[in-house]
């Protein structure tokens, strides 16, 4: 039996991933999360045209972060731990308006996020 921690990665959300049927739908279970918050970005909303996305969000608008550099703008979210396998599954939920970046959050963690494919 493999360690646990060895294929663990942290993804923060701050948007639909939160959601329970995007979960579900996502990575066939409910994630735990923590609270946190991401300095230096602000948020906007992307309209979505990727109807198999809007069908498992239930949304056709989701919000995207832009990198601002102020450590002033803030995003408040959830810190989710979950697998390697499951952080590919979340690359493939999100359209190319998005891309995955690693961040460090304001409790200190170290964690994925996805961001403005142009920031």
């Amino acid at each position: 039996m493999t360690n646990q921690n060895d294929n663990t990665e942290k993804l923060f959300s701050y948007g639909t991933l939160r959601y329970e049927s995007v979960q579900l739908a996502t990575f066939g279970r409910l994630l735990k999360g923590t609270p946190d918050i991401l300095s230096g970005f602000n948020l906007s909303m992307l309209e979505i045209k990727d109807s198999d996305v809007i069908k498992k969000s239930g949304e056709a608008a989701h919000p995207i972060l832009k990198y601002t550099g102020n450590q002033q703008d803030q995003v408040t979210g959830f810190v989710f731990e979950i697998t390697s396998d499951e952080l590919k599954q979340a690359d493939l939920y999100e359209v190319d308006d998005y891309k995955r970046i690693s961040v460090q959050l304001n409790s200190g963690i170290d964690a994925w996020v996805y961001v403005a494919a142009s920031s």
